[in-house]
């Protein structure tokens, strides 16, 4: 396309770029963006934002400034003021909808001709470079509203293997029974609708989103497994109250790791290297343990999601935001992110690569994704199956009083299922 095609395109899309055989560089507009990203992703977004000027210098000077956000907290944070928010941030897949329906994310369908003109490729090459699930979770109605940087947002089990045998971890029996016996815990989040989830997924429960934004859970009935919600939260009481259990608060996981007082810890690859780092030459993982009901073993389950990089819809610059969240998260970005950070990529050729399938945090996603699923719910989800995580952790709930436990779940679900304001 040629550039006064090119330019015309890019004013449309809300874009002013600079010719810079007409100006010095001195005299190119200065492009101000911000960037929110994970705590441990700062020094790599910094790498990225620099190689994205470096890219783009012809065009204009960039300030822009890398800030701290977690991903699992930035539909709250964006929400709250989402005019004030970054140009460019990071987050996962559950909170797609909210953003878009806040106008917080820009859809991208819009900018198409723009990222042929200046990134050099275009919304189907980008679709068609990225596995489809990741694809498909970030599309509304036809249209992509982020770019996806990671297909690794689920977790598994990290273990010391010389602690403990593949024979202990393949169960919380046998898991807790070993971690005891050297002294050690094992870690899990509880108080959090999207860890704790998993044993009711393993269990056959299920949870879903309606078009008005409000959930659906079968949690205090009986699933079509045949295990009813009580088995299983009594299944969670007897592990919650192991002394070699630890209960971690949700944001607190990498901490416990650096404590060195973990034998094992169920979370995902952004633990990765703190793992590594903790459990020395003992460093392994696997797929999630089973859990006793009765006498069946019950696999549990997982959630499975995606990791984005979206343009705010209210940014001043909005080409140059689309423009550098392409950036972020193109073959190469996304390369640099494993290689860096561990990150399992949504990139098919990143993904096929030696690195990544050798590695041990992705085999151990890899094998836990057979039993993990997208968790789509609404907003409302969130604090009742927090509450009801840590009253599980705080052992309140006595394992032998049914009649209170149901009435725990009961309270759950319609927590969860009430209807948006």
């Amino acid at each position: 396309m040629k550039l006064k095609k090119a330019l015309a395109v890019a004013l449309a899309a809300g874009m002013t770029m600079s010719c810079a055989m007409c100006v010095s560089a001195d005299e190119l507009e200065t492009i101000s963006l911000t960037v929110w990203g994970a705590e441990e992703d700062q020094d790599l977004l910094g790498e990225l934002a620099s190689g994205f000027a470096e890219t783009y210098a012809e065009y204009a000077n960039f300030d822009i400034q890398i800030g701290v956000e977690s991903e699992s907290t930035a539909k709250d944070t964006i929400l709250t003021d989402v005019e004030a928010a970054a140009d460019v941030f990071a987050f996962p897949d559950d909170q797609l909808n909210a953003l878009v329906s806040a106008g917080a994310l820009l859809n991208l369908e819009e900018y198409d001709e723009m990222l042929q003109a200046y990134a050099g490729t275009s919304l189907e090459t980008i679709k068609s470079e990225n596995v489809e699930g990741s694809v498909d979770a970030a599309s509304i109605d036809g249209s992509l509203y982020a770019f996806p940087r990671a297909a690794d947002n689920g977790y598994f089990l990290y273990y010391n293997a010389s602690v403990l045998s593949e024979e202990d971890v393949a169960s919380w029996d046998s898991l807790l029974a070993a971690a005891a016996e050297a002294g050690g815990k094992v870690g899990m989040v509880l108080n959090s609708g999207w860890y704790n989830a998993s044993f009711f997924y393993g269990a056959g429960f299920t949870t879903g989103l309606n078009d008005d934004g409000t959930t659906t859970i079968d949690w205090n009935g009986t699933s079509e497994d045949g295990y009813t919600g009580v088995q299983v939260t009594q299944a969670m009481l007897e592990i919650a109250a192991n002394e070699a259990f630890m209960a971690i608060a949700d944001g607190d996981t990498s901490n416990q790791i650096a404590s060195g007082d973990l034998v094992a810890v169920v979370s995902g690859t952004w633990d990765a290297e703190a793992c590594q780092t903790a459990f020395g030459d003992g460093y392994a993982a696997t797929k999630l343990p089973t859990y006793t009901i009765g006498e069946d073993q019950v696999q549990q389950g997982s959630v499975s999601g995606y990791k984005y990089v979206g343009a705010n819809g209210y940014s001043e610059n909005s080409g140059w935001a689309v423009l550098l969240a392409a950036y972020m998260t193109s073959e190469s970005s996304q390369e640099e992110y494993f290689t860096q950070r561990q990150s399992g990529p949504s990139n098919i050729a990143v993904a096929s690569s030696d690195a990544v399938l050798e590695n041990v945090a992705q085999a151990a996603l890899a094998e836990q994704s057979a039993y993990g699923q997208v968790q789509r719910v609404g907003d409302k989800y969130w604090d009742p199956t927090a509450t009801f995580g840590e009253n599980i952790a705080q052992g309140t709930l006595a394992v032998d009083d049914e009649a209170a436990i149901q009435e725990a779940l009961d309270t759950l679900v319609e927590g969860v299922t009430a209807a948006i304001e």
